[in-house]
């Protein structure tokens, strides 16, 4: 479970490690020692302060054997959301250094990587330098542990070629004469996805819950409207007369039937991209290609194979955190502390949360 070979510079002082392993598919999660993992060229050690939970964590053991990561080696350690600080370098790493406070998108249950040492759900983790981003004083660890998996999913499905292909978010973007529409934008992936867009230089229209409208405009979108309004898909297409959609981010149930509807009432690429890459979803990139429209899935963890995750991580959220415009979205709520309280998080989250992203101390 080592990750390679000691490289640059490390704090004095090796404590041990302790990680949540999944000893097998069918297994309960148990706290237990585990390997001090070593950074190998291009990664970072961090020690983890704060962990956050997501659906991907929670699904049944059934499903996440069978369809979400049926390429999982066990005894395995879950969990994408790290915030905490550096303690160790690896060779060709010097845009971190040891003592920098972080947070960083875990990339251990990738199909590429398949490794428990990057997994986040343990006291000392394996980050790609490239999918980790240094944190101003005034953003809280708790607060940034919300951002790494959402921040990916929204990257790969607004600015991957295979999806909606947008131009990546820069410090001054250029304003781009074209809508983006994020359906959901509430939701973790939502709330990221209208501030990266924004970073890019697009208006934005979103829907959400009429509570959680002040929320997304705030966020940085243009007009809300709620998803649950019959005439949602008219008052869309009237909002978008005389403007180009660039595409359309699905997030939530429901959501991609009607981005379909949209995208093919209103002028613009056509391109929908789901954030629930399952079998209806293939089957409806299909049905609809014919009608002009294109509609992809997104799998969260790509942007850390391809140029889009440096670009967002490294290259600009640093800048945007400690400029102020970009802010870890949605709310964190701390609902434990240790890694014993993880799977309690988990079953909070199966209950259901809103417009909030449910954050473990350790």
């Amino acid at each position: 479970m080592s990750a390679g070979t000691a490289g640059g510079t490390e704090n004095p002082g090796n404590p041990g490690n302790e990680a949540l392993w999944l000893d097998s598919p069918r297994a309960g999660f148990r706290v237990g020692p585990a390997p001090r993992p070593r950074p190998g060229p291009g990664e970072v050690v961090v020690r983890v302060r704060a962990v956050a939970v997501n659906p991907v964590d929670a699904v049944p053991a059934f499903v996440r054997r069978r369809f979400v990561y049926p390429w999982l080696h066990h005894p395995a350690v879950l969990g994408t959301d790290v915030a905490g600080e550096v303690v160790e370098t690896g060779d060709g790493v010097s845009r971190l250094a040891a003592g920098d406070r972080v947070a960083g998108f875990a990339t251990g249950q990738e199909r590429f990587r398949d490794s428990a040492a990057h997994g986040a759900f343990q006291r000392f983790a394996v980050l790609d330098a490239d999918l980790t981003t240094p944190l101003p004083d005034a953003v809280a660890l708790t607060d940034a542990a919300v951002l790494p998996l959402a921040v990916a999913t929204a990257a790969a499905g607004l600015f991957q070629p295979d999806q909606l292909g947008l131009a990546l978010p820069t410090a001054a973007a250029p304003e781009r004469g074209a809508t983006v529409l994020v359906w959901g934008a509430s939701t973790s992936v939502g709330a990221n996805a209208v501030q990266l867009a924004r970073g890019a230089g697009y208006r934005v229209l979103a829907t959400a819950s009429p509570h959680n409208h002040e929320l997304v405009r705030s966020l940085g979108a243009a007009e809300a409207f709620d998803y649950r309004d019959p005439d949602v898909v008219r008052d869309l297409a009237r909002a978008l007369r005389g403007h180009h959609l660039a595409g359309t981010l699905a997030i939530g149930a429901g959501s991609l039937g009607r981005a379909v509807r949209l995208a093919r009432r209103t002028a613009g690429t056509g391109r929908v991209a789901s954030a629930y890459p399952n079998p209806l979803t293939a089957a409806r990139r299909v049905l609809v290609r014919p009608l002009g429209v294109r509609v992809s899935a997104i799998w969260g963890g790509t942007p850390a194979q391809n140029s889009v995750g440096p670009a967002v991580f490294s290259r600009y959220l640093p800048a945007a955190l400690a400029d102020g415009s970009y802010r870890p979205a949605p709310r964190a709520e701390v609902v434990g502390d240790g890694l014993a309280a993880v799977p309690q998080a988990l079953e909070r989250l199966r209950a259901g949360v809103s417009a909030r992203k449910l954050v473990v101390t350790l």
